[in-house]
């Protein structure tokens, strides 16, 4: 009976609190305000980044690339949604039996039931990081031709967005697009970086601000990072290829081994054992 209350007062908390957290926000939009004599006015305050539990949704929502199905206000109000939906089979199923072990498992699947769209928002961002880095190479290497052949870095960006489909090419776009409405160049390529913080993109834009500071010519830049960017991926593959006998290890040893021992011990211990009797 404990564990059945324990584990309704678990899931009913989980709710509550994600509750509280996406109404939060909205009851403070609607607060009102006082007006205060212009004598005692203070200074306003400019709205920075959310902090918390809720601008890490945000955060890892950009990450992902801004997806529709997954905004931070779906994923608070799925995750009481699947705790419920684990947590009260959860309920029906201590109450029948509450032992210790099923106590234990029914926790930890209402716990992975309340994180779960947090893990696979960030898991999302993850990946699409991992192709941003895997598509820079080519890009680099299609901007570099592009410059070569006499359009500016802007043009061959373009170009290089309109030839591709991956997340790479949406990022470029957003940033074509924050300058052709008056951001500045060192603004428009910071937010590219904050957007997709993938090691090589930063490197290559902070290599493009330092250029276009200092006047370096873009073509240059553009060949020397294409250069690098194809070296850094032909060293990962080499660096994957050297983990691929140290990840076989363990299945080798625990899965595939003693599977080979026993066929080819047991004909000979059953004769031996028959011989012996």
């Amino acid at each position: 009976m404990i564990a059945v209350v324990l584990a309704a007062v678990t899931s009913t908390a989980a709710v509550l609190l994600v509750a509280l957290l996406a109404g939060l926000p909205r009851a403070l939009r609607a607060r009102p305000v006082r007006e205060r004599p212009q004598s005692a006015a203070r200074p306003a305050r400019t709205s920075g980044p959310r902090r918390g539990y809720l601008g890490w949704l945000a955060r890892r929502h950009v990450l992902a690339g801004r997806p529709a199905l997954w905004t931070p206000r779906n994923v608070l109000v799925g995750k009481p949604l699947l705790t419920a939906a684990f947590g009260l089979p959860a309920l029906l199923w201590l109450a029948a039996d509450p032992v210790p072990l099923r106590i234990a498992v029914a926790l930890f699947a209402v716990t992975l039931a309340f994180w779960t769209p947090d893990l696979l928002l960030h898991s999302r961002g993850v990946e699409r990081q991992q192709r941003v880095g895997a598509e820079l190479p080519d890009t680099l290497d299609q901007m570099t031709i592009a410059v070569e052949a006499g359009l500016g870095f802007e043009a061959a960006m373009a170009k290089a967005a309109a030839n591709g489909s991956g997340p790479l090419a949406a990022e470029l776009t957003r940033t074509l697009q924050d300058l052709s409405i008056g951001r500045s160049r060192q603004d428009a390529y910071g937010a590219l970086a904050e957007r997709a913080p993938s090691p090589d993109l930063r490197r290559f834009v902070r290599a493009v601000i330092q250029a276009d500071v200092y006047g370096i010519a873009i073509g240059d830049v553009l060949r020397v990072q294409a250069s690098e960017m194809r070296l850094k991926r032909r060293q990962r593959a080499e660096e994957q290829a050297m983990k691929v006998p140290v990840k076989v290890l363990f299945p080798l040893m625990f899965c595939i081994l003693p599977v080979l021992f026993i066929i080819i011990l047991a004909p000979g211990l059953i004769t031996a054992m028959h011989t012996l009797l």
